[in-house]
């Protein structure tokens, strides 16, 4: 018993010391930083301000934050238009098919995802392999002009972000009662008010989670932006990026990045509100 509580508290302990030096001890430094102005000679001079802050509410960061928050957006609903019908054809799907399906929509994890951005220029540029199957049908005469485009980055954010929208649906809808949906259907209601009056509220947290899960990570993928959109399509992760290693504008860098993580700790509640709503529905 002595050596399993020594066992334990040392994993315990262990997970603690890890989370502290990596994780909070490193946003705390960047937080304190977020609040320092950056000086001629040095990356920060010392002092208490909040100039940063308040830069990020100018026209120009504000309006870009906009424009990436909607690409951010947009991209979130298209991977949820494309992910919830295959998540639901998954749950639906024989038990002993539902591991290779599942097996699919993991493999593109084990490659990196730069990797496969780099793929995809192979396939987007104008003698791509889009465009000389186009060419080849005869659909068009002229190749499309696919790079450097926001089409270009839409596709790359969601080809890169459509598994984690698939998983957290797919687990919401296998928690779906079946006997909720037969009791529907004994009342009178057919498939699309089942879908929208039960299958849709209880599967909202799948919904908010997987949206979490596309939508932050896009605001910071730069890489997709520069790769596939010519860096003409301007991401919040970006202009972090541009802050650190370009302009070498440490406390600027800092309070965008302490603003990025609010927005996802507001997410979070939003997704904790959501879980408690669907439990509350689940109980009546």
């Amino acid at each position: 018993m002595k050596t399993e509580s020594r066992f334990r508290l040392l994993l315990i302990g262990s997970t603690y010391t890890w989370m502290v030096v990596l994780a909070l001890i490193p946003y705390l430094i960047l937080l304190g930083a977020s609040f320092l102005e950056r000086g001629e000679g040095t990356l920060v001079v010392s002092g208490w301000s909040t100039v940063n802050y308040r830069h990020l509410l100018s026209p120009a960061v504000f309006g870009m934050a906009l424009d990436s928050l909607a690409l951010a957006a947009v991209a979130a609903l298209l991977c949820l238009l494309a992910g919830y019908p295959f998540a639901y054809i998954l749950a639906q799907a024989p038990t002993r098919a539902q591991p290779l399906l599942l097996l699919l929509v993991m493999i593109p994890f084990w490659t990196n995802s730069l990797i496969r951005t780099y793929a995809l220029v192979m396939m987007l540029k104008a003698d791509g392999f889009v465009n000389t199957l186009l060419r080849a049908a005869g659909l068009i005469e002229a190749p499309l002009q696919l790079m450097y485009t926001p089409i270009a980055v839409f596709i790359g954010l969601v080809y890169t972000l459509l598994p984690f929208m698939i998983l957290p649906l797919y687990a919401a809808l296998k928690a779906v009662d079946p006997q909720l949906l037969e009791a529907g259907r004994d009342l009178g209601a057919g498939r699309v008010q089942n879908f929208f009056r039960i299958t849709m509220p209880l599967t909202m947290p799948g919904i908010v989670a997987g949206t979490m899960l596309v939508f932050l990570p896009a605001l910071g993928m730069f890489y997709i932006s520069d790769i596939l959109g010519g860096a003409r399509t301007m991401l919040l992760g970006n202009y972090i990026r541009d802050q650190f290693l370009v302009f070498r504008d440490i406390p600027m860098g800092s309070a965008a990045s302490v603003t990025m993580t609010v927005a996802m700790g507001l997410m979070l509640a939003l997704h904790y509100l959501a879980n408690r709503r669907s439990g509350r529905e689940m109980m009546r």
